[in-house]
């Protein structure tokens, strides 16, 4: 457990501090931003996939008694990610806005429901590791693929809804802080609780699978140009490619 707690902590702490990644935003062209945005979220759709259905699928099915049960859990997993966006009135800012006018209580909304997001990001990482080192380091890289085109597009919405540059990057970065936070919740109550990580694991599941569905690929449909659609579709099996040589590494 002392590993899986270690091993747990630096990949939270790694995936908070990519918060500080918006600053980007200051250093290049919203056009060239934008380009390596896409092909970011293209990438992240293949890791996400490629980790749930040749890590965390397979993981779960060695255990033919609970298979069922847990697919019933990454259902669930999926339903509650719905309920969660639907709750908050948010979704995922993942390209930076089209010159469309953004408010400040869109900014503070923004901030709510990455706050949440980067809360659960903890705790599918820590779900992760107490399956085993292997599907938690899969897992990591996968959120990392996912949150760096994220958080360039939360920083975006922020400037956009009147934040400062030096405010928008520091209230970004706090709201990482809760990815630490799910984490060391679900450690805690791993101690105590034995089927906790049997619980978890499949619901990390249904979320990276909500999130791929649901918010990165209709993303990557609104750019409708061949080249870049094959692009796109490259990327996505790079994504996944990434996560087939994990297995063969392990």
């Amino acid at each position: 457990m002392f590993l899986t707690t270690v091993y747990t902590l630096i990949s939270v702490i790694v995936v908070g501090l990519l918060a500080l990644i918006g600053i980007v935003l200051f250093l290049f062209e919203e056009k060239v931003i934008r380009k390596v945005l896409l092909s970011f979220v293209s990438l992240s759709t293949g890791a996400l996939l490629g980790d749930v259905f040749i890590h965390i699928l397979p993981d779960l099915a060695e255990n033919t008694e609970t298979f069922s049960r847990s697919l019933l859990v990454v259902l669930g997993g999926i339903l509650f990610s719905f309920i969660l966006e639907k709750f908050i009135h948010w979704r995922h800012c993942h390209v930076l806005p089209s010159g469309e006018h953004h408010h400040h209580p869109m900014g503070i909304m923004n901030m709510a429901g990455e706050t949440l997001h980067n809360f659960i990001d903890g705790l599918v990482i820590a779900a992760g590791y107490l399956a085993s080192p292997a599907i938690g380091l899969s897992t990591t890289l996968a959120v990392i693929l996912h949150e760096i085109p994220h958080e360039v597009g939360n920083m975006a919405v922020l400037l956009h809804a009147g934040f400062g540059r030096k405010k928008a990057l520091f209230f970004n970065f706090l709201s990482g802080v809760a990815c630490l936070l799910g984490a060391i919740l679900v450690l805690v109550f791993a101690q105590s609780s034995a089927g906790l990580a049997d619980m978890m694991l499949p619901f990390a599941a249904g979320n990276l699978l909500y999130i791929a569905g649901s918010d990165l690929i209709p993303e990557l449909h609104k750019e409708t140009r061949l080249p870049h659609g094959i692009v796109q579709f490259l990327c996505i099996l790079a994504g996944m490619a990434l996560m087939y040589a994990m297995v063969l590494f392990e």
